[in-house]
């Protein structure tokens, strides 16, 4: 380990890496690792949708015509195709346009401004909200949070799912209205919630009579492994517990076929879903029910979902293992991180050692790597140990993945050094 090597010893590991580094740095390279975006190759095994649901094919299972206003649910052998996957009846989905980030925005301002079923006045009214943010997590849940006022109370990660003592402390006052989870491979520790999680987090007392579990299941079928991870079903757990309006849940296809052409869902209770609708009727005339068909058309059914998401891991399985042995090569036993190699989802989380996240980032940058900001994966951007990276290695290709791989441990081993060596200075002086 690096904090082992002596005086001596450290100076020359730490002029070996320097030069690997410069030498690394020499080769120019512009590599972007900030985004969890669908690489072309994956886009294209949905490239067959682009002709449906073809000339004349326009009429719903029902007899609806596709191409009219209507339907502000969504189409009926939509919501069976996703029943399953969702784990709910057709009757409690609805079906939107492309970006789940989206109903999820719009269920945060409905709340402000109308409330939930069980509110006793809109949450806007009251005078402080606040929501519970696991960490590392995901950015764009705490964007909208910031952006509409909403307090953020950090949540750490166990392995198992968000520190659930922790949790059931913090709900107990009122102005807790809501928890975000990403409760499947999450995003970006990859980890999944444990039965006994999803129990407690469906039958804890809340403070907050009308609190919900805003249920992000982004990568519900996006396995990375031929061991298909489950989770349990965070609607039923909550009826069963008696809190059947608890869990709003989302999900999208945006990774699954086309990312700017795909469709969003939101499911939960009976309830739920008329509140859902009755906003949302005022929103739009109905969503675009012709690519919904397009895709009814191109997954046919469940099975051929599943069989479809089997050639996306076939794409980005290899891509994940370059990026852990990469680590495991450079950084194994060196004390400099800690990372899990995700058997699901879309990041790869790396905890570095703590104050070194940020120079990690910078080291890269001038390297030619493009990481995601440090502290991005805490709310307000502020990682108070400066350790957590979230790199994607979905977009860019497998050689430049290779590339990059190795050029962040190098970054990572780098910062350790620097770390320790102005650890030791500190001591002496």
């Amino acid at each position: 380990m690096i904090a082992d090597l002596s005086a001596a010893d450290l100076e020359a590991f730490g002029a070996r890496i320097q030069a690997d580094y410069d030498a690394f740095r020499a080769r120019g390279l512009k590599l972007d690792m900030t985004r969890g975006k669908p690489a072309p190759e994956q886009l294209d095994l949905a490239e067959g949708m682009l002709a449906l649901p073809g000339n004349r094919d326009h009429l719903t299972e029902a007899g609806e015509d596709a191409r009219n206003y209507g339907g502000v649910q969504g189409v009926a052998e939509v919501r069976a195709l996703f029943s399953g996957t969702l784990g709910a009846k057709p009757e409690r989905i609805v079906v939107g346009d492309n970006a789940s980030l989206a109903m999820m925005h719009d269920s945060i301002v409905w709340a402000l401004l109308k409330g939930v079923p069980g509110s006793a006045k809109p949450w806007g009214r009251e005078s402080e909200i606040a929501f519970l943010c696991p960490v590392p997590g995901y950015d764009r849940h705490f964007a909208i949070c910031e952006e509409y006022g909403i307090r953020m109370i950090p949540v750490p990660m166990t392995g198992h799912g968000p520190d659930m003592a922790k949790v059931e402390e913090l709900v107990r006052d009122p102005a807790v209205k809501g928890m975000w989870c990403v409760p499947k491979y999450s995003n970006p520790s990859a980890e999944s919630y444990s039965d006994e999680t999803v129990r407690r987090l469906a039958s804890m007392k809340t403070g907050a009579p009308d609190f919900r579990l805003f249920w992000d299941n982004a990568y519900v079928l996006h396995h990375l492994t031929d061991e298909r991870r489950e989770i349990l079903n965070v609607l039923d757990a909550c009826a069963d517990a008696g809190n059947p309006d608890r869990a709003f849940v989302f999900a999208s296809t945006s990774k699954m076929t086309l990312a700017g052409a795909g469709l969003a869902f939101f499911a939960s209770s009976e309830a739920n879903v008329k509140w859902y609708l009755a906003r949302a009727s005022k929103r739009t005339i109905g969503p675009d029910k012709l690519n919904q068909l397009r895709h009814v058309r191109f997954l046919r059914d469940e099975a051929g979902l599943v069989a479809h998401m089997d050639k996306h891991r076939a794409l980005l399985a290899p891509k994940f293992q370059t990026v852990t042995d990469a680590l495991t090569s450079r950084l194994a036993n060196q004390g400099a991180a800690r990372w899990i190699k995700p058997d699901g989802g879309y990041f790869v989380s790396v905890d570095v050692t703590e104050g070194a996240a940020s120079r990690v980032v910078a080291l890269a940058k001038d390297a030619g790597l493009l990481l995601t900001a440090a502290g991005a994966t805490w709310p307000y951007g502020k990682d108070p140990h400066d350790s957590n990276l979230r790199l994607a290695p979905s977009y860019p290709s497998l050689s430049d993945v290779k590339a990059a791989s190795e050029g962040i441990a190098l970054c990572i081993l780098l910062a350790a050094i620097e770390s320790e060596s102005a650890r030791r200075r500190s001591e002496a002086a």
